[in-house]
């Protein structure tokens, strides 16, 4: 796959377009993708998705600090190229540019600068200023401007149209399954290790505290999950917990992520770490006493291995 940072050294011959935020490539955006490699296939073209940095709602309502991402983009070029994208444009979100109208967008940009052959949207795709265009907009201008446009059906998945909206209520409901499920994939999350007070290494679960990578990246509920994790490229079982840690806690307005990682016992401070999420446990819990929350650990830690155990059946 080849990125594009802007147009300006763009060459592609007919490319086959879609264009969109693509947070968390999920199964809907998969068949996008699909979409485009069949037809770039049928018409000698090659596939392209259009999207943008940074994401829009942070130029268009730069105080919202709510904006909780399932992918950073650094992460969704990874996905993007292993699905076989031949080309992603990163494109710069700025305040003029999200001024543009749709019809100033696709006669400048799609058919001005790129030369679109045929573009490629999701069901409920809105863009340009106030996001006033939409698929009836796009196929007058398609045949103002020589081009094709597609519009795909929605993805159903148990009934539901598949959408990154839907993936953030689950995760934020911790609903792990239904978050994967509709991912096509574990949901990720990566971060460095950092200090921490050392509490659980005298609990006989050591753990590796983590700070995201991205501010803006969405932390699953609070809890205790089953999770892989890897570190300089090697993959291990483990358990993490997100949450305040009530038990060892006065301040529970820090939020941690705290993972314990079986068979495991080196020095990884500084190290970068990846998370996937496998399962939801059970919630963050305050327990009288030292004692009683290692009785529930060794609960959880056998819980997590059984998880893995049925994951591993189901594989072979």
């Amino acid at each position: 796959m080849k990125l594009h940072y802007g147009l300006d050294n763009f060459r592609v011959e007919r490319p086959v377009v879609t264009i969109g935020t693509f947070d968390g490539v999920h199964l809907g955006h998969r068949e996008v993708i699909a979409e485009l490699q069949r037809i770039s296939g049928m018409t000698g073209g090659e596939s392209v998705v259009f999207t943008f940095s940074p994401h829009p709602r942070m130029v268009v309502t730069p105080n919202d600090d709510s904006i909780r991402l399932l992918t950073t983009l650094e992460e969704k070029a990874v996905l993007l190229e292993e699905l076989g994208l031949d080309h992603l444009v990163i494109y710069p979100f700025t305040r003029e540019f999200a001024a543009l109208s749709y019809a100033d967008f696709v006669r400048d940009i799609l058919v001005g600068q790129m030369h679109l052959c045929k573009l490629v949207t999701g069901y409920d795709h809105k863009f340009g200023h106030d996001r006033q265009g939409d698929f009836h907009s796009l196929q007058l201008l398609g045949r103002e401007f020589d081009f094709e446009v597609e519009q795909l059906n929605p993805l159903l998945v148990e009934n539901v149209a598949v959408s990154s909206t839907k993936i953030r209520q689950a995760l934020e409901a911790g609903d792990i399954r239904r978050a994967n499920h509709f991912l096509g994939s574990s949901y990720l999350l990566k971060g460095k290790v950092v200090k921490g007070k050392r509490l659980g290494r005298q609990l006989g679960f050591p753990t590796a505290n983590i700070l995201p990578d991205d501010r803006h990246k969405l932390v699953p509920t609070d809890g205790v999950y089953a999770v892989f994790v890897k570190i300089a490229g090697v993959q291990y079982r483990g358990m993490l917990n997100v949450g305040t840690r009530p038990t060892v806690n006065s301040n529970v307005d820090h939020r941690s992520i705290e993972v314990h990682i079986f068979d495991f016992d080196l020095d990884i401070y500084d190290a970068d770490i990846s998370i996937s999420f496998v399962e939801r446990i059970r919630d963050e819990e305050k327990f009288e006493s030292l004692s009683q929350l290692k009785e529930q650990l060794i609960k959880d830690k056998v819980r997590t291995l059984s998880i893995f155990a049925n994951l591993s059946n189901k594989n072979n």
